[in-house]
C-alpha cells in the first residue's frame, strides 16, 4: 500500500472509531451534583475536564491540605460560578445529601477506603488509576461496586486516543500479521525533588495524608505530586506511568491478566533519592503475546529518543509503534519504507474519557463506560504483580480463577499490606 492510500485509510478508520464528544446534551438538563476527593494537581485536571463537558456542578471538595482546599474551591467557584463546600475529611463530603457522584483523585493508598465508602452511599464514581494500592484492595473494590450496582469509570484516558484505537483496528485486521512480542517503555529523566527530612507544611495534615499507609518521615520528595516514586505511596514508575501502556496493550489485544511475571532491575542512578527502581525490565506472560516493560529514569533513554514513550507491537508482517498521537508502521526488509502519521484526538483524551462517564451517569447506562472497575482491576493487578516479582526477586504465577498467587508464599504475602492502626484493610 502506498503512503497516500495508507493515510487515507488511516483517516477513515480513525473517524469511524473516534468516540463522540458529548457537550450539548448536558447543559440543557439538570446539573449532576459531584464531589471531588483529592484537590491537588490531578484532582483539578479531571474537574476542569468535567466542567469543560458541562452538565454538572462540583458541590463539595475535600483535601487534607488546607491550601489545596482553599485554592481549589477558589478556582472551581471561578469556573462554575458557585463555590463548593469545603471539607477536610472525605466522610463529611460523602454525607452531603445532594451528592450523586464523586471524583477520586487522592494518592493510591486512599483509593480503596474512599471508593468502598462511596459505593456504600450508592454514588457513581470516577476513580483515578491505579484502582488500588494492593491486589486485595482491588478485589474488595470490585465486589463493592458489583454489590452497589453503581456506574464506575477508572481513569485510563488513553483508551480514548485515536492513535491507539487505530492501532487496535490495524492489528485486528491482520495488517501487521501475527503479533509475537510487545514492548512498552517510558524513559525519562526523573527529578525526585528535595529528600531532606523536615516538618510538613503547616497547611498539610501529614498523618491524614498517609492514611492507612506507613507514615514515613515527611520530605518534599514523597509528598504532593512526588509520591509516585515512593514505594509506600505510588509504588514506582511502572505502577504509576507504565500502567497506562499495560492497560492499552490489554485493550488492543483483548487480553486479561498475565499468568506469570519476572522482573529485574534496581535503583542505581537515583539511589538514596527514590525507593522504587530507576531501571526495570519486567516480563509479563499474556495469553496472546509476551509483553516486555522497560524503563530507565536516567541517561538518554532509547537510542532513538522519538521512541522513548510508546508501545511496539512486533508482528511477522510489520512492527507497529504507537503513542498518544502517533502511529508508525515498519515493514520487514532492508529497503522497506517506514510510514509515520500523526493521529490527534479531537477534544482531548481526558475530556473524552470524562464525557463517557458523565454520559453514562446521565443516561444511567453502564454500557457507555469505557473502562469498568473490572478492567481497572485487571490492569492494576498486572503492574502490581510485576512489582511484586521485582521486590521478591522471584517468578510470580497468578491464578485468575482463584485470584491469588500460587507456589510462592513470599509473593502471595505482598498481595495485601498491613494497614496502620486506626484503619482496617477491606480485603
Amino acid at each position: 500500500m502506498d503512503r497516500r492510500n495508507f493515510i487515507k485509510k488511516s483517516a477513515l478508520g480513525t473517524a469511524a472509531i473516534a468516540s463522540p464528544f458529548y457537550i450539548s446534551g448536558f447543559s440543557a438538563n439538570r446539573k449532576l451534583k459531584v464531589g471531588l476527593i483529592g484537590a491537588g494537581w490531578y484532582g483539578m485536571v479531571i474537574s476542569e475536564a468535567a466542567l469543560t463537558i458541562g452538565g454538572l456542578e462540583i458541590v463539595g471538595v475535600c483535601d487534607v491540605d488546607s491550601v489545596h482546599l482553599r485554592e481549589s474551591a477558589d478556582k472551581l467557584e471561578k469556573l462554575q460560578g458557585k463555590r463548593p463546600k469545603a471539607f477536610k475529611y472525605y466522610s463529611d463530603l460523602l454525607d452531603m445529601k445532594e451528592l450523586e457522584a464523586v471524583f477520586i483523585a487522592s494518592p493510591p493508598q486512599w483509593h480503596a477506603l474512599q471508593f468502598i465508602a462511596a459505593c456504600e452511599k450508592g454514588l457513581d464514581i470516577f476513580c483515578e488509576k491505579p484502582l488500588s494500592y494492593d491486589v486485595m484492595e482491588g478485589i474488595a473494590m470490585v465486589r463493592a461496586a458489583e454489590k452497589a450496582g453503581n456506574i464506575v469509570q477508572i481513569g485510563f484516558q488513553r483508551r480514548q486516543s485515536n492513535a491507539y484505537q487505530h492501532a487496535k483496528q490495524y492489528i485486528a485486521e491482520g495488517r501487521a500479521g501475527n503479533i509475537h512480542q510487545i514492548v512498552a517503555q517510558i524513559h525519562y529523566q526523573a527529578n525526585p525533588g528535595n529528600t531532606t527530612i523536615q516538618d510538613p507544611p503547616e497547611s498539610l495534615d501529614w498523618n491524614e495524608w498517609c492514611g492507612p499507609a506507613p507514615m514515613l518521615p515527611y520530605r518534599p520528595s514523597i509528598g504532593h505530586f512526588s509520591w509516585r516514586l515512593e514505594k509506600e505511596y505510588g509504588n514506582g514508575h511502572l505502577v504509576d506511568w507504565g500502567i497506562h501502556h499495560i492497560d492499552i496493550i490489554r485493550t488492543i489485544m483483548d487480553e486479561g491478566i498475565p499468568t506469570e511475571y519476572k522482573a529485574t532491575g534496581g535503583t542505581y542512578a537515583l539511589q538514596g533519592q527514590i525507593t522504587t527502581p530507576d531501571t526495570l525490565t519486567a516480563n509479563m506472560a499474556f495469553e496472546k503475546a509476551p509483553v516486555v516493560w522497560q524503563h530507565r529514569m536516567w541517561g538518554t533513554g532509547d537510542l532513538n529518543p522519538e521512541f522513548n514513550n510508546g508501545v511496539f507491537f512486533h508482528g511477522d508482517q510489520a512492527t507497529v509503534f504507537v503513542s498518544d498521537n502517533r502511529f508508525v508502521v515498519m515493514p520487514p526488509g532492508r529497503d522497506a519504507e517506514r510510514t509515520d502519521i500523526r493521529i490527534p484526538t479531537e477534544g482531548g483524551m481526558q475530556e473524552q474519557h470524562m464525557a463517557d462517564f458523565l454520559h453514562a451517569v446521565k443516561m444511567k447506562d453502564p454500557g457507555k463506560i469505557s473502562c469498568t472497575v473490572q478492567d481497572g482491576f485487571a490492569s492494576s493487578t498486572a503492574v502490581q504483580l510485576a512489582a511484586i516479582a521485582f521486590y521478591t526477586n522471584s517468578i510470580v504465577k497468578w491464578d485468575n480463577n482463584r485470584q491469588t498467587v500460587t507456589g510462592n508464599p513470599g509473593a502471595a504475602a505482598l498481595l495485601k499490606r498491613v494497614y496502620r492502626d486506626g484503619w482496617q484493610h477491606p480485603g
